[in-house]
């Protein structure tokens, strides 16, 4: 079996910075696209930041230039930087990540998630 492992989050002031990882681990043969999405109360899960295996990134509008995405290809992780945060990006942060398995077929992961807020 696959699992999504995320570390990091917690409370932070705004302005502050907070860093996020999420580990790939188990019965896989490739780690493809892994990224970051994100869930506030009341709304719906949103795409935050994703970064291809070969490292083309697509971020949301509203983190570009204050997150920053990364990954380790031979670790299977990958990383979120966040700085100058701002309490709208409180939410709980999703790891994903479409990873082929031995039979070689690509399937779409979720990690537990991981609760990040921003105070004022």
């Amino acid at each position: 079996q696959v699992q999504l492992v995320e570390s990091g989050g917690g409370l932070v002031q705004a302005g502050g910075s907070l860093s996020l990882s999420c580990a790939a681990s188990g019965s896989l043969f490739r780690v493809n696209d892994m990224g970051w999405y994100r869930q506030a109360p009341g709304k719906q899960r949103e795409l935050v930041a994703l970064m291809t295996r070969g490292s083309r990134t697509n971020y949301a509008d509203s983190v570009k230039g204050r997150f920053t995405i990364s990954r380790d290809n031979v670790k299977n992780t990958v990383y979120l930087e966040m700085s100058n945060l701002k309490p709208e990006d409180t939410a709980v942060y999703y790891c994903n990540a479409d990873i082929t398995g031995f039979d070689l077929r690509a399937r779409a992961y979720w990690g537990q998630g991981t609760q990040v807020t921003v105070s004022l």
